[in-house]
């Protein structure tokens, strides 16, 4: 393509191509009367739903149907935890859980029949009628979210460029090219309040305004996909079903600040992605929207896929910009920036892929449009990968100022099992815990700061009474030894005793002089690291320690773990009122700890040689063993 025109000729063409996909749409004739959406995303393709695709497409010819019903691979949905998922266009069924066993089952009562499968139907109740609810528009799931970034992932083919022109792609760069002049898309970036997704909020207009006004010559586009914090896969969700808007959000960058090369920097872990994300790169290359005089125009831009080992430290932009250069990734002090002196000493902004992923649409919609979603100071929407003790684990893409009590139970349903919600970590190793208090805090960059917790990437981990708070900071501190690159001494050395005196206290070995240590320890490093993972590594211990210093002083002062966690502090006994003496739990103790005579005398625990396994209070139906 070699013109706009061309681009929009395109785009009418391909529109026709999924319109059975839109509101309302109807079968055209001579066309497929149904669309199936797979979920081809890690989670689902690791649930067998490549298998799904292979066997429904294998019946579908079989049956002499393969043109009437099109099977399409997509995205993450979002709703991870009802995966693997197949969604039916137009009748906008639902269908969760599916196993390569119920195709045949979907095809000859749903594709023939035409009667959904509703024991794999995906439903709600709605609270003011009690019907069930099988639209997936109006899954409580989706109805507070407001999907900016994630507005193509499960809705399009991620491997077909077709589909992403259909809805718009590439519409922004050439917008951009042709009625706009480079600052004019950075003061757009700028008045949109677009800040970045990936750790502090940095104003992303800003610091293409940086870039910009370095003299002329070699200048870079990054885009940080080193998406390593425990629990955190919005970005590797996004390339795996929307890698376009990534690419063109680099090459409206580089237009803005004048660089003609791109590198996304990728973890090697991420294979769906980095494969899409070629295949991305490829087809658009082949349509000329990379390369040489793009769409006609003076502009010349190309990407390249720098793959990582994985190292957390990576995430971190100037240790990335190491890595990118073919050097150990460990960070450099700052100043100079990145924005000023980057890979190769050449300017260089480094945004991260949900960052990335607005810009089209806000110089498609307008900076406007963007400011008035959120808060005044957090503009736009935030998603966040929700996992841990909750009903719905999945992707959420919510307006800044949503409350973490709609996120937490009005979407994410609550705690399973009934259990009572006792945390939620946000921020991974960088950030910290908010409790029951801070439910109704609206969620944007300053308010969670202000609550000693932070943004970050945006994983969000929910924690309920069964989780000991003293373990949850000893595993994120074992993940940041393992992960410190070892450069600077305050975080090579500091967070390792942090690691062992979490550990005595865990271990029943602790005292209250261990508290002391670990605070005063965890502000140094706070004060001294060198770069910003090492500044932040002690905040999940730090915020435990003020919200949950009972739960602390439980283990160091009574040698006990309220949540029953930690194995050390356990205590297992036999009451011998309630024991039948029938040997079942001597039987199956590992170690045998347990002794008693078959039917004559209760059995006891010698506590020397008990392990904490749990077996004997397992195997026991009577519930004569307890733990203290």
């Amino acid at each position: 393509m070699k013109s706009w025109n061309e681009l929009r000729q395109l785009r009418e063409a391909a529109a026709k191509e999924i319109a059975l996909r839109n509101p309302g749409a109807q079968a055209i004739p001579g066309e497929p009367r149904l669309h199936v959406l797979v979920c081809a995303g890690t989670g689902c393709t690791s649930s067998s739903s490549q298998l799904i695709m292979e066997q429904m497409n294998e019946q579908l010819c079989s049956r002499g149907l393969d043109q009437q019903v099109r099977v399409i691979k997509t995205g993450c949905f979002g709703l991870c935890q009802k995966g693997p998922i197949v969604a039916v266009y137009p009748d906008k069924i639902f269908y969760c859980h599916v196993k390569p066993e119920d195709v045949a089952e979907i095809i000859e009562q749903h594709f023939i029949g035409g009667q959904p499968v509703k024991r794999l139907e995906m439903n709600d109740i709605d609270e003011l009628t009690q019907e069930k609810i099988f639209d997936i528009d109006k899954i409580r799931f989706y109805a507070k979210q407001q999907r900016i970034a994630l507005k193509n992932c499960g809705q399009l083919d991620p491997e077909n460029i077709r589909e992403y022109i259909a809805r718009d792609g590439y519409e922004a760069l050439a917008k951009a090219l042709h009625e706009m002049q480079p600052q004019q898309v950075i003061d757009e970036i700028k008045k949109s309040g677009l800040r970045g997704r990936g750790g502090g909020g940095f104003p992303t207009g800003v610091k293409w305004q940086f870039a910009a006004d370095q003299p002329a010559g070699d200048k870079y586009v990054i885009c940080n996909a080193d998406e390593g914090d425990p629990g955190a896969f919005m970005d590797r969700s996004i390339l795996e079903g929307d890698p376009h808007a990534v690419l063109e959000a680099m090459a409206i960058a580089g237009y803005a600040i004048g660089a003609q090369q791109g590198y996304v920097y990728i973890r090697a872990e991420y294979p769906i992605a980095v494969k899409r994300l070629q295949i991305a790169m490829d087809q658009a290359k082949e349509l000329g929207l990379f390369g040489e005089h793009i769409l006609g125009t003076d502009f010349s831009f190309d990407i390249e896929i720098r793959l990582g080992a994985g190292a957390f430290v990576c995430g971190e932009e100037t240790a990335l910009i190491q890595s990118i250069e073919g050097k150990r990734g460990m960070p450099v002090p700052k100043p100079p920036f990145p924005a000023v002196s980057g890979v190769w000493g050449r300017p260089t902004i480094i945004n991260n892929v949900e960052t990335f992923a607005n810009v089209a649409q806000i110089i498609l919609k307008g900076s406007n449009w963007f400011s008035s979603i959120g808060t005044e100071k957090s503009k736009g929407t935030k998603v966040f990968a929700l996992g841990g003790k909750i009903v719905n684990t999945g992707l959420v893409e919510i307006p800044m100022g949503t409350t973490l009590r709609e996120v937490i139970y009005e979407i994410g349903g609550g705690c399973p099992n009934g259990k009572k919600f006792k945390a939620v970590q946000t921020g991974g190793p960088s950030g910290g815990c908010l409790t029951v208090e801070d439910l109704d805090t609206p969620i944007d960059f300053d308010n969670l700061i202000a609550l000693g917790s932070m943004m970050g990437s945006g994983g969000m981990i929910v924690l309920d009474e069964d989780n000991c708070m003293v373990d949850v900071a000893r595993f994120y501190m074992e993940f940041i030894v393992d992960e410190s690159c070892g450069k600077c001494t305050p975080c090579r050395v500091g967070t390792k005793r942090m690691l062992e005196l979490l550990t005595d206290i865990c271990e029943g070995r602790g005292t209250m002089e261990t508290l002391d240590e670990l605070e005063n320890l965890g502000k140094m490093i706070k004060d001294t690291a060198l770069c910003g993972l090492g500044q932040t590594a002690a905040n999940p211990v730090l915020s435990t320690l003020r919200l949950f210093r009972d739960e602390y002083e439980a283990h160091v002062k009574e040698k006990r773990c309220p949540a029953g966690v930690c194995k050390k502090l356990l205590h297992y006994s036999i009451d011998p009122d309630k024991c039948r003496k029938c040997s079942m739990c001597a039987r199956n103790c590992p170690v045998g700890a347990i002794s008693g005579v078959p039917g004559q005398k209760p059995y006891v625990i010698d506590h020397d040689k008990c392990i904490k396994c749990g077996a004997c209070m397992e195997t026991c139906r009577f519930g004569a063993v307890k733990r203290d």
